[in-house]
């Protein structure tokens, strides 16, 4: 009897053998269990919040639209130039007295991260190009410490600018003589990967945060109801993009 039982158990085997594993291989060949499964093995039922996601306008990547200006040592930068690099983008101007100068504080940061990353790049789009000309934004890269190679601080036509930023980036920023500085813009920063695709790491509920708030310094000590530094979650998700 334990004979044909052994011959059970083989049979058994063999046939499992023989339907499953190559199914099994083939899966794993086409990466289809490496997600999916490993997910539902913890029980989980979203996304990792360490995946980063693109944006999606109708369904489709949302990609960089070309733009060209003039950056501070009077050379023309196109989206061109940030092809093969990871880049972050902001809108600022040299004479605001609020949130750019923090947001610049924390931007040097991060270049001082990629400092020696030839793929690694900046672009900050001056809202206020009459003032802005190559070179006050010369000036005002060597005085707040802007040294990395790949990052541009870009001027040109104030129309271009505020179309690029409020429709191509959807970044607020437009002149208010009421707001401080006579321009009013938002704090955040854009994460755009190698191919030019906006990118962004997913909040807790798996959608996308969109932007990086640049506008908390980095490290601050948060009260209750005060917003948080992103700058750190910037930089990881930058090495990853790289």
């Amino acid at each position: 009897m334990k004979n044909y039982s052994y011959i059970g158990i083989s049979l058994i085997i063999l046939v499992f053998g023989i339907i499953f594993v190559p199914k099994i291989v083939d899966r794993l060949s086409d990466g289809e269990v490496v997600i999916k499964d490993r997910l539902n093995v913890r029980g989980e039922n979203k996304p990792s919040v360490e995946d980063l996601m693109y944006m999606e306008v109708n369904g489709e990547p949302k990609k960089v639209p070309p733009f060209k200006f003039i950056n501070q040592q009077g050379d023309t930068i196109t989206n061109a130039d940030y092809k093969g690099k990871v880049y972050v983008v902001e809108f600022f101007f040299s004479t605001c007295p609020s949130i750019c100068p923090i947001m610049n504080d924390n931007l040097v940061e991060v270049q001082n991260e990629f400092r020696d990353r030839d793929d690694f790049g900046i672009a900050s789009f001056s809202i206020d190009p009459r003032h802005d000309t190559p070179e006050v934004l010369k000036e005002y890269a060597q005085t707040n410490d802007i040294e990395h190679p790949n990052w541009h601080l870009l001027t040109g036509e104030a129309k271009d600018i505020y179309q690029l930023a409020n429709t191509g980036f959807n970044i607020y920023a437009n002149e208010n003589e009421n707001a401080p500085g006579g321009f009013e813009h938002s704090g955040f920063f854009a994460l755009v990967d190698k191919e030019g695709y906006f990118r962004s790491r997913q909040g807790p509920f798996g959608n996308p945060i969109i932007f990086y708030r640049g506008s908390v310094e980095r490290g601050k000590v948060v009260m209750d109801g005060e917003e948080e530094p992103q700058i750190d979650i910037l930089i990881e998700d930058i090495k990853k993009l790289l």
